[in-house]
């Protein structure tokens, strides 16, 4: 299976919509994805994102089934306002960076002053859902790896956000959070594709075909943030 992951387009935040530049992103992603084959399109049910999606899911004839787990993280303090505890994921990376502080720590969010954080949380959600839904695509979550059920699908897409897509990949490939926040941001409509080998009944592990292509708007202003 291919998992297709798309970052929404350019957006209005204070109204979770598309800007007219995020609708032209979104325009231009559609035509970049039409000939792919997907089989059904998933989207988290903010606005932003599931407005992107569906310029895809005109061009291709299909509807969009929107996820309450795929929506944008969420982070701040559980307790007091020490260090750590209430900047989002980008900046306490950053921060780790200026400090000289290793991200690859797989257990970074369970230490101090990590811990404190709600953004665990949301990570340690995006977990357990994207597995019941990969599980209903026909991929099971055994250890650190998938278990490739019978009959996958080909090929899936899915809008979401930079901050929901750290945490998703994070799991798939048992990355540290922390890392992909820092290393790996996606431009708006940036297109990532993940494969799922297909070999029913035997563990696999996904790998990365394509991450952040973003050359169908090089013709359009592009605007990078990834923190939303």
């Amino acid at each position: 299976m291919r998992l297709i992951y798309v970052r929404h387009g350019h957006p209005n935040y204070e109204k979770d919509c598309l800007t007219p530049l995020g609708h032209q992103h979104a325009a231009a992603a559609a035509q970049r994805l039409k000939d792919e084959g997907i089989q059904k399109i998933f989207s988290s049910s903010c606005g932003r994102a599931y407005e992107t999606a569906g310029y895809t899911a005109r061009e291709v004839g299909l509807s969009v089934e929107a996820f309450d787990f795929m929506r944008e993280i969420g982070w701040g303090t559980l307790e007091g306002d020490m260090l750590y505890h209430d900047g989002h994921p980008w900046d306490n990376a950053d921060k780790m960076v200026l400090e000289n502080m290793p991200l690859c720590d797989p257990d970074l969010l369970k230490k101090e002053p990590f811990c404190r954080n709600d953004v665990k949380n949301y990570v340690a959600r995006m977990a357990q859902e994207a597995d019941q839904w990969l599980l209903s695509l026909g991929y099971q979550r055994e250890g650190h790896y998938y278990r490739c059920l019978s009959q996958p699908f080909h090929t899936v897409a899915a809008f979401g956000h930079g901050g929901a897509s750290a945490a998703l990949f994070s799991h798939l490939f048992n990355l540290p959070f922390l890392f992909l926040c820092q290393a790996m941001g996606l431009d708006y409509t940036g297109i990532t594709v993940v494969d799922f080998p297909n070999k029913p009944g035997e563990l696999v592990a996904p790998r990365f075909e394509v991450f952040n292509d973003a050359r169908h708007i090089r013709h359009l202003k592009i605007q990078n943030v990834f923190n939303r």
